[in-house]
């Protein structure tokens, strides 16, 4: 590192603010995509006001900036590719307000997001994106990557709660959107949506830390729901389980929960952990119905069972207490830990289809194992169509990798066939930036950098991500 950045460094930030040796930097040179890209240093920012600070240093410097949650991402988002300053927002986890009665909290980006989850509902309140990182990932992370969850298919993603927004730009200039303007604030009725002019909050939701550093986030609540009812289908084939998603969708019923998990996926994961009574399977869906009313939880639960009997499910472990719930919930929470047993890498894709082309999908998926000769791991939110597409391999094994990039491509080429998204919350970050053009064309890369310069003209912010 120039010996010039770190003394411009330490006359802006305190010593508990700032990293620089190489071991240092080595903590913060990878994330879940076990890539590693050596950053210059590493700021511990306490406040907008650091980040202004730090923003108009490197805007002045042309420094790369690289925003920072907690590095669980899949796509790289977080590395610092071209070097520069890693900003980690760790140190500002406050939720800074929550207003019951208007049901919307502001909170600082560094706040994990099931700590976030705890806290309203302790009055209450209910957040509900839910991404299966959720113990670890932080609300800054989730909104720059649009993440979903488990509840998707119900309540939506995190996009569908964001309220407002304060962004620091590369010159360090804040701008303010939603119930943090000025504006939102004297007339926050529900939304804190300013329908007058552009929005801003659906550029930089999802855009990958690469328009700007957020530094507040105000969420939308919900009230906490009163009834749930929850069940374990197990089945002989993959096929079967899809169709049930598929047969669930089409009936108009929204579960909650509508997770799809592959046989050996399962079977990792009871080799992980001890759950007695669960039986292997080629496939299982979890499934679960919530509302307001009892009654009407429990006919839609009925209609669930029935369509699952009727798709050939094979058996049906109901979840009677909290302990039982809990305990189906630990087998979709285990996954990817379980997977990590078993090869040194995880190429982790997150591709979303229709829900009637799933059982097409997961037919064409196992195709592709036998034909590259891949162990590929299924399972994700079936009930929007969000499979995760996993492939067990060793990064140190050419051949293998070569065959493993093969039928990425082969997947991603079906999964735009078949009307789907590369993407259905884990971005593209660098591991998908050559594919995709394929999805929105080169007006649609040519519009992006336009946005992206307009943002940050000097490209400081997260540089190398998405479409270089």
């Amino acid at each position: 590192m120039k010996s010039d950045l770190e003394n411009d460094l330490k006359k802006l930030f305190s010593r508990d603010q700032l990293l620089t040796s190489l071991e240092e930097r080595l903590c913060y040179s990878y994330d879940a995509t076990n890539r590693s890209f050596l950053p210059d240093a590493i700021v511990f920012p306490h406040s907008t006001e650091d980040v202004v600070k730090l923003m108009r240093y490197a805007y002045q410097h042309k420094i790369p900036v690289i925003p920072r949650g907690a590095g669980t991402g899949y796509t790289g988002g977080s590395l610092p590719v071209k070097g520069g300053i890693v900003v980690t927002f760790e140190q500002m986890t406050k939720v800074l307000h929550l207003d019951k009665e208007k049901k919307y909290a502001v909170v600082e980006p560094g706040l994990v997001t099931q700590q976030f989850a705890d806290y309203v509902a302790k009055f209450g309140l209910f957040y509900p994106p839910d991404p299966a990182s959720l113990k670890t990932s932080t609300l800054g992370g989730n909104v720059v990557e649009c993440s979903g969850g488990l509840k998707g298919r119900k309540y939506g993603v995190t996009k569908n709660y964001v309220i407002g927004l304060e962004i620091v730009l590369s010159d360090g200039q804040i701008i303010r959107t939603g119930v943090l303007s000025a504006r939102g604030r004297s007339a926050f009725g529900g939304n804190g949506q300013n329908d007058n002019s552009y929005d801003l909050e659906a550029l930089l939701i999802g855009s990958e830390g690469t328009l700007g550093l957020l530094t507040k986030i105000a969420f939308r609540l919900l009230d906490k729901v009163k009834y749930e009812q929850t069940v374990l289908a197990t089945f002989d084939k993959m096929e079967d389980a899809a169709f049930v998603v598929a047969a669930i969708t089409a009936s108009g019923i929204i579960p909650s929960v509508l997770e799809f998990i592959d046989g050996d996926t399962l079977t990792c994961v009871l080799e992980y952990i001890n759950l007695d009574n669960i039986e292997k399977s080629e496939a299982v869906l979890l499934i679960e119905v919530d509302g307001n009313d009892k009654e009407e939880v429990r006919k839609e639960f009925e209609e669930v069972l029935k369509i699952c009997k009727e798709k050939r499910a094979k058996n049906l472990q109901y979840a009677e207490t909290k302990a039982e719930k809990d305990k189906l919930w630990t087998i979709r929470r285990s996954i990817s830990a379980s997977l990590l047993r078993i090869a040194p890498t995880k190429v982790n894709e997150d591709i979303c289809v229709p829900a009637s082309k799933l059982p097409l999908m997961v037919k064409n998926i196992q195709q592709l194992s036998q034909k590259h000769q891949v162990r590929i791991n299924t399972f994700g939110h079936a009930g929007d169509g969000n499979l995760h597409v996993t492939f067990m391999c060793d990064f140190r094994n050419k051949e293998q990798m070569e065959r493993v990039e093969a039928a990425v491509d082969e997947l991603f080429d079906l999964t735009l066939k078949l009307g789907g998204t590369l993407s259905g919350e884990h971005g593209i970050g660098i591991t998908k930036a050559k594919f995709l053009e394929d999805e929105v064309g080169k007006s649609g890369i040519e519009l992006m950098r336009k946005i992206k310069s307009a943002f940050d003209p000097e490209h400081i912010i997260n540089p190398g991500k998405m479409f270089s």
